[in-house]
């Protein structure tokens, strides 16, 4: 397992720009990996310092990509296909939230870290209606401030990154991070498809 979780990175380190591409198209739409393209952007850029502008544009628009997806399934099943996601009590949550503010819930969503419900955020804002055009906008505008704050971090605390990194305990954490991320990924798509609509 070490070394197939180190042949990955690896690999999504070697694909360079198009890594935080591809990990933010699967992070945005139905698969969970918190924190999973933050970590990557950290590692090239650390790795890069030149490249920032390319990696936050890249991970932004997988993000994006990523929502385009979630939203495509979302907004033609409506409040009857988010049953199938969260319960009801947090639906009823989000429907208040939407109808309030909804960009400021899509910001805040696109901006704040695991635990926070993004894929929820972002799915209940289509359910309900809400103007792809500008969901995309919030979500491509939200991913780039935020990539551009790891990418800050990444440049500034560089070197200490790369020696974790680098570390058997973060190899260690990692796997178990993989392995939790897989388990949700498995769960979220199950319950998604298993769940009959009312």
């Amino acid at each position: 397992m070490h070394l197939s979780f180190r042949h990955l990175f690896g690999f999504l380190l070697y694909l360079g720009a198009f890594g935080p591409l591809i990990l933010g198209v699967l992070d945005s739409s139905f698969l969970f990996l918190p924190f999973g393209n933050d970590i990557l952007v950290i590692v090239l850029v650390a790795r890069d310092h030149n490249h920032l502008p390319i990696y936050i544009l890249t991970a932004s628009l997988g993000s994006t990509a990523g929502v385009l997806l979630l939203d495509l399934v979302c907004r033609n099943s409506g409040e009857k296909g988010l049953e199938r996601m969260m319960s009801r009590k947090r639906l009823e949550y989000l429907k208040r939230k939407m109808g309030q503010r909804a960009s400021v819930a899509l910001t805040i969503a696109c901006l704040a870290p695991p635990p926070f419900p993004f894929t929820a955020v972002v799915a209940a804002a289509s359910a309900f209606q809400y103007p792809r055009l500008r969901l995309l906008a919030v979500v491509a505008m939200g991913r780039a401030i935020r990539f551009l704050v790891v990418g800050m971090l990444a440049i500034w605390l560089g070197r200490q990154i790369l020696v974790i990194v680098r570390s058997t305990g973060f190899t260690r954490f990692m796997i178990g991070f993989v392995l939790v991320c897989l388990a949700g990924s498995i769960f979220s798509v199950i319950r998604w498809v298993r769940k009959p609509l009312a």
